[in-house]
């Protein structure tokens, strides 16, 4: 005999298939209304009829590329110690940094100029110089394009996520993910647009306004996947609703959206919510074949990683990335460094940057170096933007002696894939790399070149809100010419 249920148990198991389910009325109006119990090949084959948030859209100007993969190493990798060698370290360490102004860091106390504890060595027909810690990721140096000059806004972690995640320090404001979904839709309607895929320790700095859709509808923010063995939570309904519970709940939420749609034909966010609703619907069948790397062959696996325990847990999340910009997902955003133990667990070196970034690029060398050869290997690397990125620099000076402070005066970053002339150095830090110096990179400008490169003029893509046009890169950026031009 059951007992009875309370109010409050109810209406949450009422509720329980709301987020993956909500969209018979639309799959009813396209005739798709049976496709739940079809097979989950079915349901990822079907196609749509109508328009959505995510139709894809026509771009400005022939784009260089479809889809990008972000990496981004959270944390504020130190760019004198991996892309930015800086002799005059050596030369003058010890000594105070003297000539630039005043000098701020974030934890007080800077010390004298430090030397890296790391060689480099020129890779490639470009001879660029590359740390040795990145010694596979280093054999496609003629593949980068590689931003020595490249600044920030703030020294704070959570401010300067925000502004690479969204063009401002302040949260918000649509994500990068968000305004390219917003202007070019997507190339599959059976996975989202925008997908985030954050280290197994824990998110980055600053959460999820990282990939929000800020002042623009909710289905333009990105939709997160673990990098674990059950990637996506809760896509498939409870092993407890037998199909006749699932029947009915569908043909209650179809009259109530019915309703609501007939009271507010006009109305953005129920037509943007039902569409995620029938997403969710569409991913039980398709998304996860999609994530689902034990598909790949053993000496792909390899290739990233899977097969060692450092490497795995980055090799899975490029792997993942890969496998959804080859089924047509835009803009797959990958971190490294987690919020566990955020000294070690993160690029955040203040300790030690020798035994903190030894560590890290451990995890991410091989992944990466991977990365890159099988997007070239499957016919995508000229289809796809690879970018790699952090939050800031780090700084010349020590910190306790064997540490860096944070420094977003000057930071490295690179571009591969898109069709990008590779093995060039563009711009670079002062001598001692404190700040960007010839040709400075702002984040407005590396925003402008990722949207450039997708088709996109960014002076053009704008979205109406306060009675204001924003746009992503708000009055200012340009796309940086060395890698725009074919």
């Amino acid at each position: 005999m059951r007992s009875l249920r309370s109010r409050r148990d109810f209406l949450f198991q009422a509720g329980g298939g709301l987020s993956g389910l909500a969209l018979a009325w639309l799959l009813d109006q396209q005739g798709l209304l049976a496709a739940d119990r079809a097979p989950a090949s079915g349901a990822c084959a079907a196609n749509r009829s109508g328009p959505t948030p995510f139709t894809a859209k026509q771009t400005h100007f022939t784009p260089r590329a479809t889809s990008v993969i972000s990496l981004f190493m959270s944390g504020g990798v130190s760019h004198v110690d991996t892309f930015d060698p800086k002799p005059q370290l050596a030369r003058y360490a010890g000594q105070p940094l003297t000539g630039k102004g005043e000098v701020i860091v974030r934890q007080g106390n800077p010390g004298p100029l430090m030397p890296s504890p790391f060689s480099f060595r020129k890779y490639g027909q470009s001879g660029m110089d590359i740390a040795e810690i990145f010694p596979q990721l280093a054999q496609h140096a003629d593949d980068l394009a590689l931003l020595r000059s490249a600044y920030g806004q703030s020294n704070d972690h959570v401010q300067a996520h925000y502004l690479l995640a969204t063009g401002t320090v302040r949260m918000g404001f649509p994500s990068v993910g968000s305004w390219i979904t917003y202007g070019l839709g997507t190339e599959n309607q059976n996975l989202p647009a925008f997908v985030v895929i954050y280290d197994a320790r824990g998110g980055p700095f600053g959460g999820p306004a990282n990939w929000s859709a800020g002042f623009m509808p909710a289905a333009y923010q990105g939709t997160v996947f673990r990098a674990s063995d059950n990637p996506i939570i809760d896509l498939k309904p409870p092993a407890s609703v037998t199909l006749e519970e699932q029947r009915a709940r569908l043909d209650l939420l179809a009259k109530l959206n019915e309703l609501d749609l007939q009271k507010y034909p006009s109305s953005s966010e129920l037509a943007a919510r039902i569409s995620s609703y029938e997403l969710a619907y569409r991913m039980q069948g398709c998304a996860p074949e999609a994530v689902d790397v034990s598909r790949e062959t053993e000496p792909t696996r390899k290739l990233y990683g899977l097969d060692n325990s450092t490497t795995e847990p980055f090799g899975r999340q490029c792997l993942m990335a890969r496998r959804l910009v080859e089924r047509g997902v835009r803009f797959v955003q990958v971190y490294h460094g987690g919020l566990g133990n955020q000294n070690t667990d993160t690029w955040d070196a203040h300790d030690d940057v020798k035994k903190n970034h030894t560590t890290h690029a451990a995890e991410v060398d091989r992944p990466i170096a991977g990365l890159l050869t099988d997007l070239k290997a499957r016919g995508l690397f000229d289809s796809t933007l690879v970018v790699w990125h952090c939050e800031f620099g780090r700084m010349p000076i020590s910190q306790r002696g064997v540490g860096r402070d944070h420094n977003p005066g000057a930071m490295s970053m690179w571009m591969a894939g898109a069709r990008i002339k590779g093995g060039q150095a563009i711009g670079s830090s002062d001598e001692f790399g404190y700040k960007a110096e010839q040709q400075p990179v702002s984040v407005h400008d590396l925003h402008a070149t990722i949207l450039h490169l997708l088709g996109m003029d960014h002076t053009r893509l704008t979205y109406l809100y306060n009675g204001r046009q924003m746009r992503l890169t708000d009055v200012y950026g340009d796309p940086v010419p060395q890698i725009t031009r074919s």
